[in-house]
């Protein structure tokens, strides 16, 4: 928000610009002060341990053709805390986690992610996102199960309508890994298995018939013209089925855009054939947000799944969730950032933790959001600066936060500080009188 304080009768800070102006050059920026390299997390080894001596360990048996099989991949996730303490070596708290009789949360962990996760380090910062934690059990202050009042907001089960033109579609509760930050944990792995797991235990009629009452309320409210089919991961869903699923959607007239949320690229990059391309192609305009936490997940599987989407004309974007420990820097940030436009992948929204039940060791002062973007704005590109959102509890909705570069009016110039810490000037009569104005309160 611009600032009204009004700056006259104080001594001008000091402006290189300013001065420049005066003297008829164009300004001359200050220099920019010693960015930090991007160092290398001390939480991750080199590179991950060559495939075939992982596999030769802990998959015996397993060829690499079955390893670039998705389904091989669903069907041999690490999911108890028997087959991840053959992987990891389990520090106490991950233990006692695993131990718990019924957790919100299952652990799931692909085969392909966990390759990328510390066997001896829990405070890596992949190994966090993934593996449980006894600080789940805690519930803070504010905190809730459905913190969004998504379940408030549902006309028929699966069906999320907050904004006017838009809908969220979940179209399945099923996750390939499950992120222990998840905002939909109340719904996701245990929740969803009376309803589908992989797109289909339930049975894929009853999928459908949930389904069809999706489609049915969209095709009678006209003023939807975005549906956001996320979950779960709609991408864990056998092509035949997400076919059906878009092409029912295409055909309600209103509809507009279509987009996919998923985690499948980063997690399970094997999922992206280009069979799965060439049938979403079928149904454009469509959109694609995926999910990523850190740049050590910018892998060349990585790079090639987001190839083939790319090169279908699918638009990629990025959402990232800022974590205590995880990615909580602006070498964490700065070189995940960077890696995805490397990968024709726009990062478009950074988000505060949600505040769900059991997240406070994730979370972090939102004021730390802020000083990370101030910190990268200048060092990356325009392209690559995220905007920073805070969803508002209790259904608000996503509420931009960003730092502030003005400083109030100088006369007739508004005064302007950049990423380096300058000061600059920008002639803006019309705004310092608009400023000037006294602020008149409600009617007498």
């Amino acid at each position: 928000m611009l600032e009204t304080a009004i700056l006259d009768g104080e001594a001008d800070p000091p402006d290189a610009g300013a001065a420049a102006r005066e003297g008829g050059a164009e300004p001359e920026e200050p220099p920019s002060p010693e960015v930090p390299p991007l160092l290398p997390d001390p939480h991750f080894p080199d590179a991950p341990e060559p495939l075939a001596r992982f596999l030769s360990r802990h998959f015996p048996g397993a060829t690499q053709r079955e390893w670039n099989d998705w389904r091989w991949q669903i069907a041999n996730r690490i999911a108890d805390a028997e087959t991840a303490a053959r992987l990891w070596r389990l520090s106490d708290d991950e233990r006692a986690a695993l131990a718990r009789p019924r957790a919100t949360l299952p652990l799931a962990v692909t085969p392909y992610y966990a390759r990328l996760v510390d066997p001896c380090d829990p405070a890596q910062p992949l190994r966090r996102t993934v593996l449980p934690a006894t600080a789940e059990d805690l519930r803070a202050p504010g905190e809730a199960d459905d913190p969004l009042a998504e379940d408030a907001c549902s006309p028929v089960p699966g069906l999320v309508h907050r904004y006017p033109n838009r809908v969220l579609f979940l179209a399945t509760g099923f996750c390939s890994t499950y992120c222990r930050y998840c905002t939909r944990s109340r719904q996701v792995g245990a929740a969803c298995a009376a309803t589908t797991r992989g797109g289909a235990a339930a049975g894929p009629e009853g999928l459908r018939r949930r389904w069809q009452a999706c489609l049915d309320y969209i095709a009678r409210t006209p003023q939807v013209a975005d549906v956001l089919l996320s979950g779960g991961d709609p991408l864990t869903l056998p092509d035949a089925a997400l076919d059906w699923l878009l092409t029912r959607l295409r055909a309600i007239r209103h509809v507009e855009i279509v987009r996919i949320g998923t985690k499948v690229p980063a997690v399970l990059p094997m999922r992206v054939t280009k069979h799965l391309a060439r049938m979403l192609k079928k149904h454009h305009p469509l959109w694609m947000s995926l999910h990523f936490a850190h740049p050590r997940e910018l892998t060349a599987d990585t790079r090639q799944a987001c190839a083939i989407l790319a090169d279908a004309g699918i638009p990629l974007g990025s959402q990232t969730v800022l974590l205590a420990g995880v990615n909580d820097t602006p070498q964490a940030l700065g070189g995940l950032f960077q890696g995805l436009l490397s990968l024709r992948v726009r990062p478009y929204y950074l988000y505060q933790c949600d505040p769900i039940s059991g997240s406070a060791h994730f979370r972090t002062p939102v004021a730390r959001g802020v000083e990370i973007l101030r910190a990268l704005r200048g060092r990356l590109s325009g392209y690559a600066m995220p905007t920073f959102v805070i969803d508002a509890p209790g259904g608000g909705g996503k509420i931009p936060l960003a730092p502030e570069y003005t400083l109030g009016y100088s006369g007739d110039d508004l005064v302007l500080h950049n990423y380096a810490g300058g000061l600059y000037r920008y002639p803006d009569r019309a705004g310092a009188a608009l400023a000037a104005r006294p602020r008149t309160g409600g009617a007498a």
